[in-house]
């Protein structure tokens, strides 16, 4: 199954950008042997439209372009479900065992994921209750990744 990451804004170059880079060319290295492949990630800007519910409109417009050839959705969200390590590596191989070829993982702009999203949705995803700078998103989500693939795959990276 390829995993592509959405993310509305960019990633500024700093030390920030380089430990998600180094998780993230791990998960492409690990994920291969056990059927998940790293297909990139996509930057999108935000909106500058003047109201919140238009600019979550736009940047989801953006988003469902990717979304046409039968990609799997998954939401960051904060009102998604708070699942452990395990958990969430266990819903990608669910996905990849079900036979889903392809698999977006979704950050919202500031605004957050219109709600026509949210429906259509695989699943969403909370990284807990607290509000993350999207920088942080993205290295927990490269980590998380990364830890998938060696649950999955029986490596002692991840200990429970």
């Amino acid at each position: 199954m390829k995993i592509a990451i959405h993310a509305v804004g960019r990633m500024k170059a700093g030390p920030d950008k380089e430990l998600v880079e180094r998780y993230l060319d791990r998960f492409a290295k690990s994920g291969p042997a056990i059927g998940l492949e790293f297909s990139g990630v996509l930057e999108t800007p935000e909106s500058r439209a003047q109201a919140a519910p238009e600019r979550k409109r736009e940047e989801a417009e953006r988003l469902r372009t990717l979304l046409a050839g039968g990609a799997a959705l998954v939401l960051l969200d904060e009102r998604g479900k708070n699942l452990s390590s395990q958990d969430f590596a266990a819903r990608l191989g669910a996905l990849r065992d079900g036979g889903q070829r392809q698999l977006v993982i979704a950050i919202g702009g500031a605004d957050g994921h219109d709600a026509s999203l949210h429906e259509n949705a695989a699943l969403m995803l909370s990284f807990g209750a607290l509000t993350w700078p999207h920088q942080l998103v993205r290295i927990m989500l490269a980590e998380q990744l990364y830890r998938a693939t060696t649950i999955l795959s029986g490596h002692p990276y991840h200990r429970a």
